[in-house]
């Protein structure tokens, strides 16, 4: 078979093994590979998407997930002051949180079937509100995950510690393991993390379904009596009593803020529904339909069974755990499989946000307001970069937070309520603009939904400022900003790289400078491709620190007999940077249009760690004379033999 032609496009089919560009040492592609798997082709991006049930797992478990402790925030917020009779607040809460949740869960599906292509609230905002609030949305939603990541993990390592107080100090490395294992499970693919945190996610249902119902049987029943009061936990949250005062509308409604992070991942199947089977739509919307079904039925019936139940909220351990002691009995085997079935879909809500941020930062990336390698899909056909980069921020939040969840509470419900708040804003507009079938309906729904999230973003906002809510509320802006700065850095290299019909390159002469250290086989390998240049003038350059180093090099240089220039540049300072690049202003003088080529020989190691047993001049000479006018610099490998 004939090879193809210099410049001709080499095509290989689809599944066929990646051509290989470059050598990889051996070690590091084995261990990438056992990590994350072999590359899947372009082709293969159909067979990695998610059906329904696999989609639930995915998409849904962050917002299943906040039924583990959103009823338990609601009571952290009111028994301090309330005491015991906070529990007769609780069912009223949970209601208006739930029928919120009906307004947003309706409409999230009509952004579903109209933006199919995902991107959420971002995308939404993009069309219908414009440039600013889009980016005050997308940088809501990429805090969210941030904070999502962040959460769930740290409540799942508190389900944990709750069955093991011995592991209560070791919380924060366990969640560090967690990030990376997740981090890790993601970068292998979508359709593979789904599959296997598919299990844990029906299990846990299924646990707290068993929970619920066998908990409101008994006590229905009389064979469960409400449990006595813990004097010792209420003292300590009380602070002895000294806390204990009248209930207002601001606890109400802080309380009320706290309970309504139960939303919180319900707008995460619209922002992924390329990620699901065809008819994507459809499927996205039947899957975001289930999940609101099951989120609201248990976050009310957890509330039900603790107004029931009348358990004494701890911080040292989880409300969960308290009833699932009282319900099945403590240290059971269904106490302990609600436990680690709770622990699990916890540390499993992170993978909602390792799906959805790099999705989410690929689109606003394709609109330029972030890197482009964001946009980029890996081996896997996932976002890699964007996975990586969630891994190391929500890691840096559970080390400076110290894996508590409650302090990282406050921060979290900022980013989900203005996304909520924009996406249904935006909505309206859409149904104003297209007039549907239906639209007023639809638009009512949009109104109502973003009126009660924007009255629920004002309260978190006031009523925990001064917990942590002001550093989303201050850091989301400034996201947004640094967006803007980094489109304005794309669109001046656009417009630097942009051609005029009449442009010319102007080239009137080429100098070659080769730079010397010393006279050895890669020096005498540049010289040789310096000639192969054709330049008008070839110059070798050495700088010396000292007199020996200047008669070293002239020495060895007359001696192999060389014939090409050399000039040796002194350096009293022992700089080599500014020497020569005051040199190379002396060669081209200012002359327009002349053009400098500086060849650098160059050592290549067999090993990375011996890289740090070399001088690394070339690196800083390479640094500095990019930001020259009308230079180039090559550099001419020198591959050290193996031992």
């Amino acid at each position: 078979m004939a090879e193809p032609a210099v410049g001709t496009p080499v095509e290989t089919q689809p599944g066929a093994a990646p051509p290989e560009t470059a050598r990889v040492p051996l070690s590091a592609s084995l261990i990438k590979r056992a990590l994350v798997g072999r590359p899947l082709p372009s082709a293969a991006e159909q067979h990695q998407r998610l059906g329904k049930p696999t989609g639930l797992a995915v998409f849904a478990s962050d917002a299943i997930s906040s039924t583990a402790y959103a009823t338990e925030e609601i009571l952290l917020v009111l028994v301090p002051v309330a005491g015991m009779a906070a529990l007769d607040d609780l069912i009223p809460i949970a209601i208006i949180v739930s029928i919120l949740l009906v307004l947003v869960c309706s409409s999230y599906i009509q952004t579903i079937h109209a933006y199919p292509n995902g991107g959420g609230s971002y995308v939404v905002s993009r069309e219908n509100l414009g440039v600013t609030p889009s980016l005050v949305a997308a940088a809501s939603l990429l805090v969210d995950y941030v904070l999502t990541a962040a959460v769930s993990v740290s409540a799942g390592v508190a389900a944990i510690t709750s069955a093991f107080p011995e592991l209560f100090d070791y919380r924060v490395e366990i969640c560090l393991g967690f990030i990376v294992l997740m981090t890790v499970a993601n970068l292998r693919g979508l359709k593979e993390s789904g599959r296997l945190f598919a299990g844990p996610t029906y299990i846990y249902i299924l646990s707290l379904t068993a929970l619920i119902g066998i908990g409101l049987f008994r006590t229905m029943t009389g064979s469960l009596e409400p449990m006595p009061v813990n004097e010792a936990s209420l003292e300590e949250l009380t602070n002895n009593g000294s806390l204990l005062g009248p209930v207002t509308v601001l606890l109400l409604l802080r309380a009320f803020s706290s309970g309504a992070v139960a939303l919180t991942g319900v707008e995460a199947i619209s922002n992924g529904v390329p990620a699901f089977r065809k008819p994507e739509s459809r499927n996205a919307s039947q899957t975001l339909v289930a999940m609101g079904a099951i989120l609201g039925t248990a976050f009310l019936g957890i509330s039900v069974l603790a107004h029931k139940l009348q358990p004494t909220v701890s911080e040292d351990e989880t409300l969960l755990s308290i009833m699932g002691a009282a319900v099945f009995g403590e240290g059971s085997v269904p106490y302990y499989v609600l436990q680690f079935s709770t622990f699990a879909i916890l540390i499993l809500a992170a993978n909602t946000a390792f799906a959805d941020f790099p999705r989410v930062a690929s689109v606003v990336s394709a609109d330029g307001f972030l890197p482009r390698q964001l946009s980029n899909r890996g081996d896997r056909l996932v976002f890699s970069n964007g996975i990586l980069a969630l891994g190391a921020v929500s890691a840096v939040l559970v080390v400076a937070f110290k894996g508590d969840t409650s302090a990282l509470i406050p921060l979290y419900a900022v980013g989900v309520f203005t996304g909520f708040t924009l996406s249904q804003a935006g909505m309206v507009r859409h149904h104003l603009r297209l007039r549907e079938p239906r639209y007023r309906l639809r638009i009512t729904i949009n109104v109502l939904g973003a009126i009660a999230t924007f009255i629920v973003l004002l309260v978190v906002v006031v009523s925990k400022f001064t917990i942590g809510a002001w550093i989303p509320a201050a850091l989301i802006p400034i996201i947004a900003v640094i967006f803007l700065r980094i489109r304005k850095h794309y669109r001046r290299v656009a417009s630097s790289l942009r051609m005029p019909e009449d442009y010319r390159p102007v080239a009137t002469r080429h100098t070659v400078v080769v730079l010397v250290g010393s006279v050895h086989k890669g020096t005498i390998d540049a010289l040789t491709y310096a000639r192969s240049l054709r330049p008008d003038q070839l110059i070798a350059v050495s700088v010396a620190m000292d007199d020996a180093a200047y008669d070293r090099i002239v020495s060895d240089w007359e001696r192999n007999e060389i014939d090409v220039e050399l000039r040796v540049v002194h350096s009293p300072y022992r700089d080599l940077t500014n020497p020569l690049l005051h040199l190379l202003d002396e060669i081209d003088k200012g002359e327009p249009g002349h053009l400098v080529t500086v060849v650098v020989p160059e050592f290549v190691v067999n090993h990375w760690w011996e890289t740090a047993l070399h001088n690394q001049s070339a690196m800083v000479l390479r640094a500095r004379l990019r930001r020259r006018p009308n230079t180039i610099i090559t550099s001419v490998p020198l591959q050290i033999a193996p031992a």
